[in-house]
């Protein structure tokens, strides 16, 4: 079999390209437009090339660049011209990618060398999974990875108003009188008060009547929450009066931005249940993964046949430590690598926090890797938690099994 190698070097308006031999000698170079006469030109000088060779299979390759290599990766994969040559298209990872050219002492910087150096990695293997054209799973994915970047924004926006927060009523921040910060009892006490004097000189009975009403009577001591207020805005800075009227504006302006996004993730999840359906899988038989997370999962990984084992769905994730070791001497700490998809390593951290709150296998499991862990202990024990649920995902989609959490224990 004679391969050909195509590496690109993907930018929003124009794709450097780079065709090179099983040998690695050069078998030619173009430039074409991002756009699909771009593409089309670009399949006329492989399939020319491709002919003059006697190539009978192509490998692409493209850096990862967001978006802008979307569009040319799946139209090389479905174009009905190049299947006779078997493309197998690769977006590589742009880490990756530099380190490989990093081997190369005397390459200069220029788009050019970097088509050809993401062409030179082609030849010497171990590639990341082939990009996956299945419109169910593109169309899911595009759902949940805008589910993440709220999420993303939602979290930003929180930090920002904590900010403020403190600069408004610092104790409310440091005593953490409510379990959640921004739940409706919490926000009404920020947005309602225009400063601490006023909840540290209003009637206690009164500011009973008002937590009760704000939390639906949740509380099981209102008196207790409200004397606690009281005594936090007591031992609260004071702002300035001429801070204090834009400090509260940054915070009502805050909080609109929070529930805006909030409203919008709820839609969201709605329509990701629904586009779920339309894919088989197992993972929402686990107790604690709603369709949401299970969509996450299932829309990154893309047809688990994909994967040969649970070890390459861990390292696509990036949930893979790298060994530090020398002779009889061995790290004891051992660094996650930075590389993998993002997205799934985010459904599948979300869902391992989950499962470990219902089964009590991987609560026994985060409980025992929380005590082992010396720093950030919470983070390491859900990381090391979700590689475990790692090949929990892999058993279940292919097998097409559903979980029976009896059977495990």
């Amino acid at each position: 079999m004679t391969k050909l190698f195509v590496g690109i070097d993907v930018s929003m308006n124009d794709n450097k390209v780079r065709l090179l031999k099983e040998d690695g000698s050069d078998a030619g170079k173009l430039t074409v437009t991002n756009n699909l006469p771009g593409a089309i030109k670009l399949v006329d000088k492989i399939l020319q090339t491709a002919g003059h060779y006697s190539v009978d299979k192509l490998v692409v390759g493209l850096e990862s660049t967001s978006h802008y290599s979307y569009h040319l990766a799946t139209f090389l994969k479905n174009d009905q011209r190049l299947a006779i040559l078997s493309p197998s298209v690769h977006v590589l990872n742009a880490k990756s990618v530099h380190r490989f050219k990093s081997s190369y002492n005397d390459l200069p910087k220029n788009d050019d060398v970097d088509a050809w150096v993401i062409a030179d990695k082609l030849r010497f293997g171990r590639l990341p999974e082939e990009v996956s054209v299945d419109d169910r799973y593109l169309a899911l994915q595009r759902l949940t990875r805008t589910r993440f970047h709220l999420m993303q924004s939602i979290s930003r926006e929180k930090a920002f108003f904590l900010n403020n927060l403190f600069l408004k009523f610092s104790s409310l921040c440091q005593d953490k009188l409510f379990s959640n910060q921004f739940g409706a009892t919490a926000m009404a006490v920020v947005e309602e008060f225009l400063s601490v004097d006023e909840v540290a000189t209003m009637p206690l009975e009164e500011l009973v009547e008002f937590i009760q009403q704000k939390s639906k009577n949740r509380f099981s001591d209102p008196e207790g929450v409200a004397q606690a207020l009281k005594k936090a805005a007591r031992s609260s800075y004071r702002l300035s009066k001429s801070l204090a009227d834009p400090v509260n504006a940054s915070l009502a302006a805050s909080a609109s931005v929070i529930r805006a996004l909030e409203s919008e993730v709820k839609k969201l999840d709605k329509v990701i249940a629904q586009h779920l359906e339309a894919i088989p899988q197992t993972l929402t038989s686990i107790k604690g993964i709603g369709p949401v997370y299970a969509a996450g999962i299932v829309a990154e990984i893309a047809g688990i046949n994909r994967f040969d084992n649970h070890k390459a769905l861990a390292k696509y994730a990036g949930l893979v430590w790298n060994e530090h070791q020398s002779g009889n001497w061995k790290a004891e700490f051992t660094p996650r690598i930075k590389s993998g998809n993002k997205y799934l390593r985010y459904y599948l951290v979300e869902s391992a926090n989950h499962i470990k709150v219902h089964d009590e296998e991987y609560r026994q499991f985060y409980l025992s890797k929380y005590s082992e862990a010396t720093t950030h202990k919470h983070k390491r024990a859900l990381v090391l938690t979700a590689r475990k649920f790692v090949r929990l995902v892999f058993a279940l989609l292919r097998n097409n099994q559903l979980y029976n959490a009896s059977k495990r224990s």
